[in-house]
C-alpha cells in the first residue's frame, strides 16, 4: 500500500469520526424561499452556515440556500431531515468545533429569502 492510499485512508477515518461526531440532533428552519424546506426541515443531507468574522446572528447566512423557483412540486422526491451535519464557519461562535456546529439544536431562520444572506443562523452566539 503506497503512502498516498495510507493518507487517504486516515483522511476518510477522520471525516467518517468528525461525522459522527457533529451530527446535529434537531434543525428547525423557517426559510420557505429555500428549495431544500419542507416542514420546517431541510431536504439535504448537510448545511454549511457562513459568517467567518460574525459577531452577531445577522453576520450569518445558510450557504447552502437555493432559491425555490417554479411549482409546488420542488421537494415532491426529498425527504425532510430533522437530523443533518452542519458546516460551520462562524468562528466566534461558542458552537463552532473544528468548523462544525455542536449546538444540541440548530434554527435558521429568513422566511421568504431569495438570496441567502438575507437567512442568518438564529443558533449563534459570539464568544
Amino acid at each position: 500500500m503506497g503512502r498516498a492510499e495510507t493518507d487517504n485512508g486516515v483522511f476518510q477515518n477522520k471525516i467518517a469520526r468528525i461525522k459522527e461526531e457533529y451530527v446535529m440532533t434537531r434543525l428547525d428552519c423557517n426559510v420557505t424561499g429555500c428549495v431544500h424546506n419542507a416542514e420546517n426541515c431541510c431536504c439535504r443531507g448537510s448545511i454549511t452556515v457562513d459568517g467567518k468574522t460574525a459577531m452577531e446572528k445577522c453576520d450569518t447566512c445558510c450557504a447552502s440556500f437555493d432559491e425555490k423557483k417554479g411549482g409546488v412540486f420542488t421537494n415532491l422526491f426529498k425527504t425532510p431531515e430533522s437530523q443533518l451535519q452542519v458546516a460551520c464557519e462562524a468562528e466566534n461562535c461558542i458552537y463552532n468545533k473544528d468548523k462544525f456546529c455542536v449546538a444540541e439544536h440548530i434554527g435558521i431562520t429568513g422566511g421568504n429569502a431569495t438570496e441567502a444572506y438575507q437567512t442568518e443562523c438564529s443558533s449563534f452566539k459570539a464568544r
